[in-house]
């Protein structure tokens, strides 16, 4: 054989075996087996759907369709309140203007006259998502959610999905349309406690579903997309600007299928709807205990996995038993408190700013967490929001102890490297500028006063804010507030600027409650609870303890706790002295006198009240117009002065603390600091302070007002025009200015105090 021949023979033999290789695969995958594998695999789906179709039939109503009450009880078990009855009245479709019937349609399901009852591509789509994991999906037809609403549940599952399609399928060609769009818009969840557009209508424009206007109906049909979102009354700016363009949709929606005239359309305004009413029955402090019971129950469900808008329809659609940890015989007293204290010294009709003033308390047991007592404001339906809960009000000068925990808990420094403690030195002038700080501050003190060089224990008694807008900056403003949030404020997105020290940022008196309460606690960290047990069908829920982990160091704590003992024996908090109970706690009054605090604690007793002033009605104030509910001044209140957090709030506080307290008891405070334990010898006229590096002299105090009575009485008088300073009057030495702070003893001389801190005036924080 020749060469040629030979490799002739050899590619032959090449192609043979790599034909054979290729043959055997097409031979495995031939485009007829490839295509007779997949029309096998359509026809067994076909037959599993068409399987599924003849077994599952339209069952009845599920159980969510027959909603029960909720039950609220007090502590001892006695029953509250019953709530949560479905709010639902079923409405034929003859009751519903035709015009709103169709905005339904345009904004759900635009092709629902028409369709076969189910969107295929919508259901293939949700149930791929869910098998991905990616939760809830849009794209079901009215029929779907009908369906979804009354005959089975929320479960986002692919059987649950598949019997939707089934079902959904069947009630088509059971029902008429019309049918089926009044069992869509009378089982659909509206928000506020509403099920079924004739609740809706009441909830949102106070009128029956046959007087709603075809705008009013849009607006319902937009809101089904996020009830609570949508909720103008509640509703942020982005959630308002996104309900306005739903709405817009759906009347857009109806001028393209000739539901309504193009005219018509354009004449339209958003027609806001009315700010919700409280529940039926739940009149005075029941109201709010309710709402307190009932938002801490939604955020455990939030917990579980559920979001808010199905947390808060499974709530609403009843069948808990919530029992409350309040304590009916402190709710009483505290609310006798209230009145005794402060309404009862209110005259509206004689004094304008009286109808302006709002209370709110919260009492709570630092060793276990729990809410012992809410006083939310005047009562439902009087005042809907609760000045329990409400954080939109500053705290003020309640801020300053947890400057100076964060001070003990980092082992802060003062400009000049002395480390801060109960016994450290300040420069107490009025306006006197911060340093260190890359942002300019200079805060002055109540009513101006000077102070020279005092104790940060002095500063803590006579709220004294240049003290603390420089210990803030010592402290390093971030620590402050990562320690304030650690506590329990909601202080993480603010600002760390200096300002902050003023206690400008909001806060509620639940909050101020558990974080006084965590202070009392040794810096353990108590979450203020209401819920003391929920049961849902027979099971009981498990909650949180309220108890959590160590935030600051006990010593830490214990000495803030020891200096504000301090604040009631020699200061501000005067008004609730009692020589048998030992009693720590701080005074706070806002800029412009908006706010007044007094929030307090025993060994086993925190208690936080706060004065706010909320227009009664709108007014013309400085050439700017307020609304009902702006924030406003209570200065005059009671017929006095400045109201301030040692008159009113300290009042209510000692009213309620001391009648409801059982033995006297005392602080076991491990600390070597503060008022509570023997304190340090004031600095001697001989002692000076460490030069700083440009030393200043010392300003002279400013004028001062007489003490005020040791007395409290139902209001705070109005300061009278400072007096000038008796020239006779020694003087006190000039004294360099600390560069910050400096340890005592061995500081300089304390000048003569003022008699009174006084009230302060033009914005400053006490």
């Amino acid at each position: 054989m020749g060469r040629a021949e030979e490799r002739r023979a050899r590619q032959r033999s090449g192609r043979g075996a790599g034909g054979a290789r290729r043959g055997g695969i097409r031979r495995l995958f031939t485009w007829k087996k490839i295509l007779g594998t997949l029309f096998g695999l359509c026809l067994l789906g076909i037959a599993g759907l068409v399987g599924v179709y003849f077994y599952v039939d339209v069952p009845e109503g599920n159980a969510d369709a027959s909603i029960q009450s909720n039950v609220y009880k007090y502590s001892d078990g006695t029953v509250m309140a019953r709530t949560g009855e479905r709010n639902r009245e079923i409405v034929g479709l003859d009751r519903v203007p035709k015009k709103v019937q169709h905005t339904f349609v345009a904004a759900e399901n635009k092709s629902f006259y028409t369709d076969k009852g189910v969107d295929l591509k919508g259901t293939a789509r949700g149930v791929l998502n869910t098998l991905a994991g990616k939760g809830k999906q849009g794209g079901s037809t009215i029929t779907q959610q009908y369906v979804k609403n009354y005959y089975l549940t929320q479960d986002q599952t692919v059987s649950r999905k598949l019997k939707e399609l089934v079902i959904s399928l069947k009630v088509d060609q059971r029902y008429s349309k019309d049918d089926i769009l009044a069992g869509y818009i009378n089982t659909s969840y509206y928000g506020r406690g509403a099920y079924g557009i004739q609740a809706a209508a009441q909830a949102y424009y106070g009128v029956d579903a046959e007087d709603l206007k075809v705008g009013q109906g849009a607006y319902l049909a937009a809101l089904l997309q996020a009830p609570s979102q949508y909720d103008w009354s509640s509703a942020t700016p982005l959630g308002k600007e996104l309900v306005t363009k739903r709405w817009n949709y759906v009347l857009d929606n109806m001028v393209e299928k000739h539901w309504l005239d193009a005219g018509e359309r354009s004449s339209l305004k958003f027609p806001v709807p009315r700010g919700p009413k409280p529940d039926p029955g739940l009149k005075g402090q029941a109201g709010y205990l309710k709402e307190a019971a009932q938002n801490e129950l939604i955020r455990r469900l939030e917990t579980q996995g559920l979001s808010y808008e199905e947390a808060k329809a499974k709530v609403d659609a009843g069948g808990y038993t919530i029992t409350l940890n309040i304590d009916r015989g402190k709710q009483r007293q505290l609310e006798r408190s209230v009145k005794r204290q402060l309404t009862s010294k209110l005259d509206p009709k004689t004094r304008k700013v009286d109808a302006d003033v709002q209370a709110g308390a919260v009492s709570v047991n630092p060793k276990n967490g729990k809410v012992l007592a809410l006083y939310g404001g005047a009562g439902y339906p009087e005042h809907y929001t609760s000045n329990a809960t409400r954080a939109d009000y500053q705290a003020a000068s309640t801020f300053k102890p947890l400057i100076l925990a964060a001070a003990l808990q980092n082992q802060a420094t003062t400009q000049d490297g002395k480390p801060i403690t109960a016994s450290t030195i300040y420069d107490g002038t009025s306006r006197r500028p911060v340093k260190g700080s890359g942002i300019g501050f200079a805060p002055p003190n109540e009513d101006d006063v000077d102070y020279g060089p005092v104790t940060v224990q002095k500063a803590m008694n006579k709220s004294i804010n240049s003290v603390f807008a420089q210990m803030g900056v010592d402290v390093g403003m971030d620590k402050v507030l990562q320690t304030a949030d650690a506590l329990g404020m909601d202080a993480k997105d603010l600002q760390a600027v200096p300002a902050q020290t003023l206690g400008s940022m909001g806060a509620s008196p639940l909050q101020m409650a558990g974080v006084y309460a965590t202070l009392d606690n040794h810096g353990r960290k108590v979450s203020p609870q209401i819920l003391k047990s929920v049961q849902h069908e027979g099971a009981e829920m498990d909650l949180p303890s309220a108890l959590g982990e160590q935030v600051i160091s006990r010593e830490a704590a214990d000495s803030v706790t020891s200096v504000l003992t301090g604040v009631v024996d020699d200061g501000t908090g005067a008004a609730v002295r009692n020589s048998r109970q030992a009693v720590a706690g701080k005074t706070g009054t806002s800029d412009d006198n908006k706010s007044a605090w007094f929030t307090g604690y025993t060994p086993g007793l925190v208690t936080s009240v706060g004065i706010f002033g909320e227009a009664d009605g709108p007014r013309e104030v400085k050439g700017r117009t307020l609304k009902k509910g702006s924030q406003v001044s209570v200065s005059g209140a009671g017929g006095g002065g400045r109201v301030n957090g040692g008159g009113f709030p300290a009042q209510i506080w000692a009213d309620y603390t001391f009648d409801v307290l059982g033995a006297p008891s005392k602080f076991d405070l491990d600390t070597d600091m503060g008022a509570a334990v023997a304190p340090p010898p004031e600095p001697s006229p001989s002692d000076s302070p460490s030069p700083s590096d440009s030393p200043t002299p010392s300003p002279t105090p400013s004028p001062t007002r007489s003490s005020p009575s040791p007395t409290p009485s139902s209001q705070t008088p109005e300061p009278p025009s400072p007096s000038v300073p008796d020239p006779s009057s020694p003087a006190p030495p000039s004294q360099p200015e600390p560069p910050g702070g400096q340890e005592s003893p061995g500081g300089p001389s304390l000048p003569p105090e003022p008699d009174s801190p006084g009230l302060f005036g033009g914005g400053e924080d006490q």
